[in-house]
């Protein structure tokens, strides 16, 4: 018997995700609150409902949203999931949240004898599209084993990283944290260059193929440079998950000050009013803070 697959967030990257399931010949069901998106899933083959309790009956329950807060009402909240899936089925949460929320949920669903398996992502919707996303789970194995199969329908790669859901997510916030990190780098280096009047694309270039090869600077270093801070990964989530990885570290009793710098960077970015910017709007804001002109920056990005 096929399993029946319920979704909860279907935003950018929960759509995708779920696309990507039914074209792997899954029955996908999504739970969605605005009806006018009705058609635009159907068109995927995705079975949309307005009802949570229509998710009732699946085998495994993704849920793909924005904060804790969310998370938990879905879940625990009136008619949440917790209290309607059956005895063995299973919540796949691939949400980025804070380990704590991770451990009280996997709690929640063990009572009710509901597996709980943590699975964030590295990867934007473009990655998630192409199936191209790294996945890190977490939770008993036979749980793991259940969703791998899910797992290889929209990702390159799945890492394992044990049987403790928290575990997941704390290695999804401390990556997450790296990024934001690198990214400051490169926008307060461009900021410099630009003002001793160096062309920044020079530097990129000899930065990705010497000692600075990865994707982030790749990525979203050519991405400062041409100013381009289209949304995708917008600054109030980056500011989520900065904070919860500040707190990861203050209960670890571990100091984390490049953290602090970057939280300060998208507080000041989002009072400036580029709250639906991509992080890569850090280049924007440093480059402010250095005294250059950066308004064409937006106009440059909606000429794209």
């Amino acid at each position: 018997m096929a399993l029946e697959i319920g979704i909860v967030g279907v935003g950018r990257m929960g759509t995708e995700i779920a696309a990507n399931l039914v074209s792997a010949e899954r029955q996908v069901t999504a739970y969605i609150r605005r009806p006018d998106r009705v058609g635009e899933l159907a068109a995927l083959g995705i079975r949309p409902t307005l009802k949570r309790e229509s998710l009732a009956q699946c085998d495994i329950v993704v849920t793909m949203l924005p904060d804790d807060n969310a998370v938990r009402e879905v879940v625990c909240g009136a008619n949440g999931l917790a209290s309607r899936l059956q005895r063995g089925a299973l919540h796949l949460s691939m949400s980025t949240i804070g380990s704590a929320t991770a451990t009280y949920l996997a709690s929640t669903h063990a009572v009710r004898d509901q597996g709980y398996v943590a699975a964030p992502v590295f990867g934007n919707p473009a990655a998630a599209k192409a199936r191209q996303l790294f996945i890190i789970a977490s939770g008993h194995s036979a749980d793991v084993s259940r969703c791998q199969p899910l797992f290889d329908s929209i990702g390159q790669r799945t890492f394992v990283v044990g049987s403790d859901p928290a575990h997941a997510n704390l290695i999804k916030l401390l990556g997450n944290m790296m990024t934001a990190t690198t990214l400051e780098a490169i926008a307060e280096t461009v900021a410099v260059l630009l003002k001793r009047g160096l062309d920044p694309r020079l530097f990129i270039d000899i930065l990705i193929n010497t000692m600075f090869g990865g994707l982030a600077h790749r990525k979203y270093g050519d991405r400062i440079v041409r100013r381009d801070y289209a949304p995708g990964f917008v600054l109030p989530l980056v500011l989520k998950d900065v904070r919860l990885a500040l707190a990861e570290a203050e209960q670890a009793g571990a100091p984390f000050p490049s953290a602090g710098v970057v939280r300060d960077r998208l507080i000041t970015g989002i009072a400036r009013g580029y709250a639906d910017l991509d992080w890569t709007a850090l280049g924007l804001i440093a480059a402010q803070e250095a005294g250059l002109d950066y308004a064409t920056g937006l106009e440059h990005m909606h000429k794209e």
